[in-house]
């Protein structure tokens, strides 16, 4: 059976594919773009109706990343995932604090999640910055916990936990915000639609250089 074998080949093929699923969909070329990475990095059609984007998302979060906004993770695997070339170009940073002695600590003692505690110690560095969670309801919903006093927010926020508990709920809450926010509607999500759609604008923020 005769298939594709050529890199390039396999990845322009799988992107017209992909055009066509989300050729219908409202949204600017922008969202458009974002959207396919995310469809492309899980082989998933769904998302295409899944995402939903803050009107003031796209350019908030350009923006950002193009003054050398640092990008704040709730896991290493957000962090691993994303394009460090990219970052640096911009002048940006990735940041995550999960793995800290003084967080695990933290967590231990107090009974709480260490994605929690990671976002109470990194909490006064976000302001202005891009915040990724892409694991871990909890760290979700104590980012907004935070945001309510109305001071210090981040520039723009990518929240797409993933799971059957607190996921969809902290997602909600997220698009219940004033906040610039990507997010996934329903359980779905997880590191791999975080890491894809801040790749996504870090190609975009580099194109508009």
């Amino acid at each position: 059976m005769p298939f594709l074998q050529e890199p390039k080949a396999i990845e322009a093929e799988s992107y017209r594919t992909i055009e066509r699923l989300v050729a219908g969909l409202a949204g600017d070329p922008a969202e458009q773009a974002v959207a396919m990475r995310i469809i492309h990095a899980t082989g998933d059609p769904a998302y295409a109706e899944l995402l939903a984007f803050a009107p003031n998302f796209v350019s908030a979060s350009l923006a950002a990343l193009r003054r050398g906004a640092k990008i704040f993770t709730d896991v290493e695997m957000v962090r691993s995932g994303i394009n460090k070339a990219l970052v640096e170009a911009l002048g940006g940073e990735v940041i995550c604090a999960i793995s800290r002695p003084e967080v695990r600590e933290a967590a231990q003692r107090q009974g709480r999640t260490r994605a929690m505690t990671a976002i109470d110690l990194l909490w006064p560095q976000m302001a202005q910055n891009l915040v990724v969670i892409g694991n871990a309801p909890t760290a979700l919903f104590r980012l907004l916990e935070l945001c309510r006093t109305g001071e210090g927010l981040p520039a723009a926020v990518i929240g797409t936990p993933v799971g059957f508990v607190g996921a969809a709920e902290a997602k909600a809450a997220l698009e219940a915000s004033s906040l610039p926010y990507l997010t996934v509607r329903g359980t779905k999500g997880g590191s791999t639609v975080a890491v894809a759609a801040v790749n996504a604008l870090l190609h975009l923020a580099r194109e508009g250089e």
